[in-house]
């Protein structure tokens, strides 16, 4: 009976050592899929605010584009203006407007084609203000004054959110990239960064 007992008893432990064994693995196995799942919805939500942001950046790109108009006809009324200058804004401003990206098609083309359209216009609104300094009653207009300071602050809110959504860009980037969570970021493409042309990030100075 002794000898019996020890057996059954033996029998238990060892079942009972592999049922905790499979408990302890099968706890692993589910609190590992609830952090593989966090940290998959962790990857979409910082895609997601890249791309909140990159909406950002259009959205200040186009309250440039709307200036634009209310510039040109202030210049306008200054008699013997460059016509090649104005053209060439309203020119470049009509393409910047044409040329935007929506978010779900963020890529390296795609923001190299609109960083070059609004390259363009920056250029051609920087020469239209180098212009209007030869033009002594155009730079006492009020209304062109006015117009040149929104258009600098314009410049300002376009540089922070470009810088904005490269931070967001970044931060999704790495994430992915990183171990272990590259293993989880299949399908997952990286957000292309938007740098800004040389000089660009300088806005137009009002000087009085």
């Amino acid at each position: 009976m002794p000898k019996m007992f020890y057996l059954y008893s033996s029998k238990f432990y060892f079942m009972s050592k592999g049922l905790i064994g499979v408990l302890f693995v099968g706890i692993l196995f589910v609190f590992g899929g609830f952090w593989a799942c966090n940290k998959r919805n962790s990857f979409i939500s910082m895609r997601e605010a890249g791309k909140a942001q990159w909406q950002q950046v259009e959205s200040q790109y186009q309250r440039r584009a709307d200036l634009v108009p209310n510039i040109v006809a202030t210049v306008k009324g200054e008699a013997n203006f460059e016509k090649s200058t104005l053209e060439t804004v309203i020119s470049a401003r009509a393409k910047a407007t044409q040329v935007t990206i929506s978010p779900e098609n963020l890529d390296d083309n795609s923001i190299a084609k609109y960083k070059q359209a609004q390259g363009e216009l920056s250029s051609a609104l920087s020469r239209l203000l180098v212009v209007s300094e030869n033009y002594p009653n155009l730079k006492a207009n009020q209304a062109f004054s006015d117009l040149r300071v929104t258009l600098e602050g314009c410049e300002n809110r376009i540089s922070e959110e470009r810088r904005k959504y490269n931070e967001s860009a970044k931060n999704f980037n790495t994430a992915i990239q990183l171990f272990p969570g590259s293993f989880l970021a299949g399908g997952m493409a990286p957000l292309p960064y938007f740098e800004a042309e040389a000089g660009a990030e300088k806005a137009p100075k009002v000087e009085f």
